[in-house]
C-alpha cells in the first residue's frame, strides 16, 4: 500500500498563523503553495483595512 501525499481531507494537519489584520487563523490553501511564508492577511478585506479594527 502506497503512502498518499497531500493533506486528503484531514485539514487538521494543514499548518497555519493568525492574520495580521483580524488576528483569525488562517489556514494553508493550495493557491498559497508558493508564497505561503509571504502570506499576511485571510482575505482581501483584511489586506485593504491592513490592521484596522473590523473584527
Amino acid at each position: 500500500m502506497r503512502e498518499e501525499k497531500g493533506h486528503r481531507g484531514n485539514k487538521a494537519r494543514l499548518p497555519s498563523k493568525p492574520c495580521l489584520a483580524c488576528g483569525r487563523p488562517m489556514s494553508w490553501r493550495k493557491a498559497w503553495t508558493k508564497n505561503w511564508a509571504e502570506v499576511k492577511y485571510c482575505s482581501e478585506r483584511c489586506r485593504r483595512d491592513k490592521g484596522s479594527a473590523h473584527a
